[in-house]
């Protein structure tokens, strides 16, 4: 296997080519820090690299090996990054701001702390949005993240690093969170596997949730086997966690190795009042129907009501802007913008906002007492240039942010699991992908239908020019 291969190679192969000894877990990740020194100048995927620190640690797993034997926690060795929206002791957390480039973490976030435990190696911090809060990565201070399939577009947001940096082999695995689509928009634009899981899946120990069950913690991959054995890793309660779920009867490895059984689909491509897909990511739908027909699956046309969920979102949405506490002089116009409305909305027009979106999920909830899962565009239509929306009024700038991204919130409003799926490419060579998504709590049901899609159609031996020599 040539260096190009292996840096490709999905993660759980390379635990597995670190515990049968053909790699150690040194030599993976110096690969992987030479491509990120190569790499990374021309696609801005990550703020800092680590690379001290990852091949000390790197150093100590190899000479532990031979000690630990059978003992070995899952991806010993495989090396991973992580969204610099969480807190790396010692490391600097910017999240995304300029003015916090040189910020130490005091502690690990919980979330790191499990990535830890399971073994990973981390290669370092990358780039995200400026406060996670734009769906395409270009804070100020900082270069974009740029998309490896075509460097004049993003890599999506506010992953965009996690996704960029996964899809130029510069990681084997992509911490990444999702708060209105993060985690998919990424994925679609970037032809990754990303998984949203349901609300109280993941911790957020030891921190709480702080904008009402919008967000989670996930990861980006190149297999739906590799998301399936990170949620393992990632998922469970944690003493004070405000909403959890039990632990699945399985691992959700196990799901993805099994079929899905013949389920019954609804499809859409319309998400009215804010529109349909356009015309090339409605057929990529249509094509992942056909696909999914051919496999004995049903598929159905379905309706989603969506009326009244755009204002009471982007209520709970902006708060995060204000709770962040960060001066309004650091923050862009945008945020400015946002953070400007979010100190003139009440405590009672918070709690109201919240409770719209609690009885609009109710309804959109109860379309699955019918369906197993939703067939969907991920994003309405493809990625974006970069700097295409950056001379745009703040309010201009998100209405078009919300005619793009408008299939993922609804689903960070009812805490459902959604995974983006890659399907394809555009004339230009941007890849493409459709969402599915589960009942509550149901993620297993999506890992295995997106398991027998993947295998029916693989995709891992898609990359972009870039990153091969």
């Amino acid at each position: 296997m040539d260096a190009v291969d292996l840096a490709f190679t999905p993660a759980l192969e390379q635990a597995d080519l670190i515990r049968t000894g053909q790699i150690s877990p040194l030599d993976l990740t110096q690969l992987y820090l030479a491509r990120i020194e190569r790499l990374n100048p021309q696609l801005g995927s990550y703020f800092t690299v680590m690379g001290e620190l990852a091949i000390a640690d790197a150093r100590a797993k190899t000479e532990q090996l031979a000690q630990l034997g059978d003992q070995l926690p899952p991806f010993f060795g495989v090396p991973i990054s992580i969204k610099d929206l969480k807190p790396v002791e010692g490391v600097p957390c910017s999240y995304g701001l300029r003015v916090a480039k040189n910020r130490m973490a005091e502690a690990d976030d919980g979330i790191v702390q499990q990535i830890r435990q399971a073994g990973f190696v981390i290669l370092g911090k990358t780039a995200t949005s400026e406060l996670g809060s734009f769906p395409y990565t270009e804070p100020a201070g900082f270069p974009p993240a740029r998309n490896p399939w075509h460097l004049d577009y993003t890599s999506g947001g506010s992953s965009g690093g996690a996704a960029s940096a996964l899809a130029a082999g510069l990681c084997a695995i992509a911490h990444g969170s999702d708060g209105g689509g993060s985690l998919r928009g990424p994925a679609f634009c970037c032809g990754l596997v990303g998984l949203k899981p349901s609300r109280g899946r993941v911790s957020h120990a030891p921190a709480g949730d702080r904008i009402s069950g919008l967000a989670t913690e996930g990861a980006l991959t190149r297999t739906v086997a590799d998301t399936a054995a990170m949620l393992d890793v990632i998922s469970g309660y944690v003493t004070g966690d405000p909403y959890w779920l039990p632990d699945p009867p399985q691992p959700f490895l196990c799901a993805a190795q099994r079929p899905p059984g013949q389920l019954r689909i609804a499809m859409t491509t319309d998400f009215s009042p804010v529109g349909k897909a356009d015309a090339i990511c409605q057929q990529a739908v249509q094509s992942a129907a056909h696909r999914l027909e051919a496999l004995g699956h049903a598929v159905e046309p379905a309706t989603l009501q969506l009326d009244g969920l755009i204002d009471p979102f982007v209520t709970v949405w902006r708060s995060i802007l204000d709770e962040s506490g960060v001066p309004f002089i650091f923050l862009s116009r945008f945020n400015r913008w946002l953070q400007w409305q979010a100190r003139f909305t009440s405590s009672g027009q918070y709690l109201k906002a919240v409770t719209a979106l609690q009885v609009l999920s109710r309804q959109i909830v109860s379309l699955f007492e019918q369906y197993d899962v939703l067939l969907a565009p991920t994003y309405l239509h493809p990625t974006i240039r970069i700097g295409e929306w950056a001379k745009l009024r703040p309010a201009k700038t998100l209405e078009r942010i919300i005619g793009w991204v408008a299939p993922c919130p609804p689903f960070n409003a009812t805490g459902q699991p959604a995974l983006s799926i890659p399907t394809g490419f555009t004339p230009e060579g941007l890849p493409l992908g459709v969402q599915l998504v589960g009942k509550p709590a149901d993620e297993a049901t999506l890992i295995s239908l997106a398991a027998q899609l993947e295998a029916d159609r693989p995709w891992t031996q898609h990359r972009p020019a870039i990153a091969t020599p």
